[in-house]
């Protein structure tokens, strides 16, 4: 009996939409071999993240075991896929694998951390092998929503992994390659033992749509309009780019691109080869002196970003372009879960200025980059693997996507976050259950979920903070009056009075009723100064705010 196993370890990506990072592991269990399948990021917000840059998921457990890991493999250049690469390289330190477009982007990424964009190293599609370790690891062109797409055929002496990466079945997908069902069927009658597969769009009762769909729509719209026309879309969705540059300019219009993150795409994708031909686009400085009948701005920011272009532009200006009564906005995107209150903040401000804003309610200028749920069952029966892990969904679409998978007679698992699956049987089991969560990037500083940091802003948020100062001489009695600053509260409170004038004179009272015991104690002094504010401003204000008391001593 063998003493080899597969296993499959989601660190981020299983169990919620963003984040992805998948560890696979071949050998004797506890001393196996890995792999890291995409090392991405997910964006914060100021409800549950006020103030972080990033959010990544927590590596520590594989850094631990980096001696055992023998490369990383990028599937494509989404953020959630290869944002973090930069971030965790320098702690994993081992080659990074990735087709030419996402090789592309994930160099510009090292370069910006200070790595050797060296590390980062160009393969082709399916059939090429990278070996790896036990592992021989080959990309297999998928459709998506950004060019070069790939799933991954995984082999080991214990049996073959597809690792489908984010997928659709699409046959003219505009930029990048088309669904190729025949290379599909190909891999699955080589026998694949586990397919781990995207569970995004599990609830989409419906076969999904075409990229090719979309020009007629788009420039018909754009026709329409008698002003100024703006569109937003995910920067990296570089076909849906090209379709809205094309229907901008069949339109008669000159297209002008705004937002680094989209030129920074269209760019990769003309040095890569991706794209071989793009409409003729316009500098931002020529674009203010074109008729506003005659202009199509391409912009990022389609999911209500504060700094991208979207939003500047809802809130005034972009380099030196304002919106008037009378202008069309087309988001061209679907709004990701968790989005929709920036989004929304955009369309009202835009509302007010009289700009027409167009949606996709309809389903008329969007279509998703992810598989719905028959092309997922599709996909199933192609592959024809022996079980199906569900990955890349909240709780709600791996459980849907499980269930599909039973149906058809196939093993399943939910597998989140942290949770080690052994593959090596007929059946998914779980092996074990590892530590994991989220770390943040903190202006340039990485901090724990858990340090208590990004806690403490948000207590600060919601209930304002008092800082705390008084003066002892050398035998512990107070020099003056001691004083506050307040941050984030009312100026007054239920009395009537100044807020830091009542707080002021309970702790002057406080002071005055204490002992030489107590005064000689730092620590008591703290605690009593801190219950006295909060006690008095739930008196005044209703709030209990987080209160910093500052001790000196004079000599």
């Amino acid at each position: 009996m063998s003493t080899e196993r597969i296993v499959y370890l989601p660190l981020g990506g299983a169990g919620e939409i963003g984040m992805n990072a998948y560890v696979y592991g071949y050998g004797p269990a506890d001393n196996e071999r890995f792999i890291l399948v995409d090392i991405g990021v997910t964006f914060p917000d100021m409800d549950s993240s006020p103030g972080v840059d990033l959010i990544f998921p927590d590596m520590s457990w594989l850094i631990e075991r980096r001696d055992r890991l023998d490369a990383i493999f990028i599937t494509h250049a989404h953020e959630d896929h290869v944002g973090a690469v930069g971030h965790f390289f320098g702690e994993l330190n081992v080659p990074v694998y990735a087709r030419a477009f996402t090789a592309n982007i994930a160099r510009r990424k090292m370069a910006e951390h200070g790595h050797s964009v060296d590390e980062v190293k160009t393969v082709s599609a399916y059939p090429e092998r990278i070996e790896a370790g036990p592992f021989s690891v080959s990309f297999v062109p998928v459709s998506h929503s950004i060019p070069e797409s790939s799933g991954l055929l995984i082999e080991t002496a214990g049996g073959k992994i597809f690792h489908t990466g984010d997928f659709k079945i699409d046959h003219e997908p505009m930029v990048g390659e088309p669904f190729d069902e025949a290379l599909w069927a190909e891999i699955g009658k080589a026998g694949i033992k586990a397919m781990i597969c995207d569970s995004t769009n599990i609830f989409s009762k419906s076969a999904g749509r075409s990229e090719s769909e979309l020009g007629g729509n788009i420039e018909a719209l754009v026709k329409s309009a008698e002003k100024m026309v703006v569109a937003t879309t995910f920067a990296s969705n570089v076909a849906r780019v090209k379709t809205l540059a094309e229907a901008g300019e069949r339109a008669g219009r000159s297209i002008c691109l705004m937002g680094r993150a989209m030129r920074r795409m269209v760019e990769a994708s003309i040095e890569t080869g991706v794209l071989t031909s793009f409409p003729k686009v316009v500098s931002i400085e020529d674009a203010r002196s074109i008729p506003r009948e005659s202009l199509m701005l391409l912009v990022t920011g389609s999911q209500g970003e504060r700094r991208a272009a979207s939003a500047q532009l809802a809130r005034g200006k972009f380099n030196g372009i304002s919106l008037k009564e009378g202008d069309m906005f087309l988001f061209s995107s679907k709004t990701i879960p968790g989005n929709e209150r920036g989004v929304i903040s955009i369309i009202n401000q835009l509302s007010e200025k009289g700009v027409d804003v167009v949606d996709d309610n309809d389903g008329l200028y969007h279509v998703s980059g992810h598989a719905n749920g028959p092309d997922i069952a599709k996909a199933q029966d192609i592959i024809q693997p022996t079980m199906v892990i569900p990955m890349h969904g909240e709780h709600r679409h791996l459980r849907e996507h499980a269930k599909l998978t039973e149906s058809k007679g196939r093993q399943s698992i939910i597998a989140v976050n942290g949770m080690m699956i052994d593959l090596s049987g007929n059946a998914p089991k779980v092996a074990e259950y590892v530590e994991t969560g989220r770390r943040y990037l903190d202006g340039s500083t990485q901090i724990g979920a858990l340090d208590g940091i990004v806690r403490d802003r948000i207590r600060m948020a919601l209930n304002g903070h008092v800082i705390v100062t008084i003066i002892l001489d050398e035998d512990g009695e107070p020099l003056g009056d001691p004083w506050c600053e307040l941050s984030g509260l009312p100026e007054v409170g239920r009395s009537k009075a100044p807020l830091v004038d009542v707080l002021e004179e309970d702790l002057s009272q406080f002071l005055g009723r204490a002992d030489k015991k107590t005064l000689a104690d730092d620590d008591k002094i703290e605690t009593e100064m801190r219950k006295a504010v909060r006690r008095a401003s739930l008196d005044e204000i209703g709030k209990k705010p987080e209160v910093s008391v500052i001790i000196s001593r004079m000599a």
